[in-house]
This record gives C-alpha cells, sequence and structure tokens, in this order.
C-alpha cells in the first residue's frame, strides 16, 4: 500500500455511539421546567469551523434529562476529534434562538472513550452569573448486528395518574453497560420494533430491563498507561545550536517537542490519571557525568510521573539545561522498565504504552529484540519515532519479514511486532 499526503483522513478505526444526559439545567420557563434538546457540533480539522452533526429529541419539562437519540461518530484513533455539545430550551421544535441557549461544553471524542467506564461529566458553561448543571457523557463501540427485535406488550390495571381521563402509558427501556450501569435506549410506541444493537449492542446475554433491574457487575474497562522516553545522545547536537533537534528556539518548539506533543496530545485522553511517566537515555548526569540509559526527566526516581503532556515538555526542557548530551542509543533499558510494570497486571485492568522519540540507529540491536520478545506476552505496546534526517530502515530489523505499511495522516506507521499482546509501532517525521 503506497503512502498517502498529508491531506488524506486514515480509515475510521470504528463506530462510537455517544449517550447524553443532563443534570441540573437551567431553568427558563416561567410556569413549567425546561424543555431541553442538546445539539452537536464537529470541528473541521482543515478550517477550524464548527458544523453541526446532529440534535438529540427535545424532552418536555425537566432539567434532568436522559436523550434516547444517540450520536454515532466514525472514531479515528490518530485524530483529537474536537466535539462542542450546546444545551438548549426549545418551546418550539423547529426554532434555535439566542435567548434559549442553556449552556455549552468542548472536549475531545478521545476523552470519552478514555474515560472511567469510557464515561465523563462536564460542567455547562456560557451563561454568565449562571450555574449551568453538567452533560453526561457516555461512549460504547457498535456492533455489526444488524437483527430486528418485535415485541408487542400489555399491560392490566394500570395506576390512573390523569386527573380528567386516563393515564398515557409507556415503557422505557435500558440497556446494561459493561460497568453495571444502564443507558436509555428506547420509549415504546404500541407495538413497536427496536434495533438489537440499540437494545443490547448485539450482545444477547446483555440485559435490557424494563424500569428495574438486578444490578449487574462487569469488570471495568481497561485503562492506559502511557510512558515516554526521550534521545538524549549527542548525535541530536547541542541544544544551543539552531542545528540541534533539541534546539529550544523562542519561537518554534524543537522537532523533539512537536513529535512529543503529535502523539502525546492524542495518547493522553485514554489515559485517566493523566499522569505520565517520563525518562530520558544516553546522557551524562550530573554532579558526577554518570551516563544513563533511563534516567527520570523530573530529576525524581521514586515519582518520575509528570502532569500531562506539558508537565513532560516541561520536565524535558528542564533536562536539556541540566544533562550533557552522550550516548550511545539504548532501548532496551526503558523497554525493559515497562514490561515489569506490565508484568504485574494479570486481570486486564490496565494497558501500557511506551512512546520513544530517538534520533538516529539503535546501539543495543540484539537486546532491544530480546526486550520485545520477552515482552510479547504483555499489555504493552511500543510506539518508535524518528526524527531528523538520519537513516531509520534499521527499524525494520526488528519487524523481521513482514512490514505493513499504512497511511496515518501525518504519520507512516509500521505495525512491526503484534505477537500475543504487545505490539510495536514505528514513525518517522
Amino acid at each position: 500500500m503506497s503512502l498517502g499526503g498529508a491531506s488524506e483522513r486514515s480509515v475510521p478505526a470504528t463506530k462510537i455511539e455517544i449517550t447524553v444526559s443532563c443534570r441540573n439545567l437551567l431553568d427558563l420557563d416561567t410556569f413549567s421546567k425546561s424543555d431541553p434538546m442538546v445539539v452537536l457540533y464537529t470541528q473541521s480539522r482543515a478550517s477550524q469551523e464548527w458544523r453541526e452533526f446532529g440534535r438529540t429529541e427535545v424532552i418536555d419539562n425537566t432539567l434532568n434529562p436522559d436523550f434516547v437519540r444517540k450520536f454515532v461518530l466514525d472514531y479515528f484513533f490518530e485524530e483529537k476529534q474536537n466535539l462542542r455539545f450546546d444545551v438548549y430550551n426549545v418551546d418550539s421544535k423547529t426554532n434555535i434562538s439566542k435567548p434559549d441557549f442553556l449552556g455549552q461544553a468542548f472536549l475531545a471524542l478521545g476523552e470519552v472513550i478514555g474515560g472511567q467506564g469510557s464515561r465523563v461529566e462536564r460542567t455547562l458553561t456560557g451563561v454568565p452569573g449562571k450555574k449551568c448543571g453538567t452533560i453526561l457523557l457516555t461512549a460504547e463501540e457498535l456492533s455489526n448486528c444488524r437483527d430486528i427485535a418485535t415485541m408487542q406488550l400489555c399491560a392490566n390495571k394500570l395506576d390512573k395518574k390523569d386527573f380528567f381521563g386516563k393515564s398515557d402509558p409507556f415503557l422505557v427501556f435500558y440497556r446494561s453497560n459493561e460497568d453495571g450501569t444502564f443507558t436509555i435506549c428506547h420509549k415504546t410506541e404500541v407495538p413497536f420494533s427496536i434495533p438489537v444493537r440499540a437494545l443490547c449492542n448485539g450482545d444477547y446475554d446483555r440485559l435490557a430491563p424494563f424500569l428495574t433491574s438486578q444490578f449487574i457487575c462487569f469488570p471495568n474497562r481497561t485503562q492506559l498507561n502511557f510512558t515516554v522516553a526521550i534521545d538524549f545522545t549527542a548525535s541530536n547536537g547541542n541544544p544551543l545550536q539552531p542545528t540541534s533537534l533539541h534546539y529550544m528556539s523562542p519561537y518554534q518548539l524543537s522537532a523533539y517537542a512537536m513529535a512529543l506533543k503529535a502523539v502525546g496530545e492524542i495518547i493522553q485522553d485514554y489515559d485517566s490519571d493523566k499522569l505520565f511517566p517520563a525518562y530520558g537515555f544516553g546522557a551524562k548526569l550530573p554532579p558526577e557525568g554518570r551516563i544513563s540509559h533511563q534516567f527520570p526527566l523530573n530529576n525524581n526516581d521514586e515519582d518520575p510521573n509528570c502532569a500531562g503532556i506539558e508537565g513532560v515538555l516541561e520536565s524535558y526542557f528542564q533536562s536539556l539545561r541540566t544533562v550533557q548530551l552522550y550516548g550511545p542509543t539504548y532501548f532496551a533499558p526503558v523497554i525493559n522498565q515497562v514490561a515489569r510494570a506490565a508484568a504485574k497486571i494479570s486481570d486486564g485492568s490496565q494497558y501500557y504504552v511506551l512512546l520513544i522519540i530517538t534520533d538516529g540507529v539503535i546501539s543495543d540491536m540484539m537486546q532491544t529484540k530480546e526486550a520485545i520478545v520477552s515482552a510479547s506476552s504483555l499489555p504493552m505496546s511500543i510506539i518508535i519515532v524518528g526524527v531528523g534526517p538520519a537513516m531509520f530502515e534499521a527499524m525494520e530489523e526488528l519487524d523481521g519479514d513482514d512490514v505493513r505499511v499504512s497511511s496515518r495522516g501525518r504519520y507512516a506507521e509500521r505495525d512491526i511486532v503484534q505477537e500475543g499482546c504487545c505490539s510495536l509501532g514505528a514513525s518517522m517525521v
């Protein structure tokens, strides 16, 4: 497969269904409660403009709506897909007017998927001086199920709720989520048909209770742990010189910083605590000049965690001011470090991703191969990003005879090792 240009968009990994609820919305109606509706906007990568993607139904007279209508989005793992949710009070089902605005929330699709149980809650803002409430978003990957379930139900001797007439009953279906919670999926007419994908996402072992049900416990979704390793070898050049890949220009990030932001800002959405262990390799450390191939960028051996990608960048810049670039380029120590952490996990609750950013040829190729093979049954992936003009053909030695090259926007990703649970990819920027 040939590599596409930067303007081409990669094939979506899957489709994601977003369920929306709101809590404690503003009440703008005089004699009743608000009639809320949520509008989803997506942001264009090219123009950065916001475009309406879809709307939920309007739910009358409530400040705590659980919307039945879902948003189904194409999901591109390697892209930051920005979303905007606007909430309105709709007295007319055809017009959205400025005074009826109840608040909005901005976030990336990856933040929803990466949340605990693929669920996040965000504070609504946008109405000065007012508490706008919150919006709750739940994401689930859609199955390929196309089955339809047709039902006809009846009820006898229901309680009379209307003063001048009989009750107007309906059924509400909730489907069980993988973490044991429930999400509204259908309100009935009589008779009715419902896609099985909506009822239980194609999984017939998952219950769809009618209003009440026994609570079913499922294990929490896997949480991602992101680790960074940066090349501090002398081949990168003097960081004080503009020709260096580590050069800290006041007007532009270094090649390493740009690579870190490009990959890290995507992956960080899937790490729930946003605390990232960050290491350097190939440098002489003060004060005695000891060569290290695995030193914490924040200079804290007990706790190498940095707060978010910005915290990693801050520690990276600080390390450039204090260490001496040296060599050689060893990958095995940091791979083994992450592998030891991954080996402690046996219940599928955590997955480790190691990002290695480097400028040149691996000096410990044999040891690196051995480290990857040893980690091949562990829940971890290794991403190698090459920066600068060096030749990176030697990376293919990690692959053997099978290299799959595919278009990934700005990056050409090589899936080099895929034994057991461990995978390895390489990119050149």
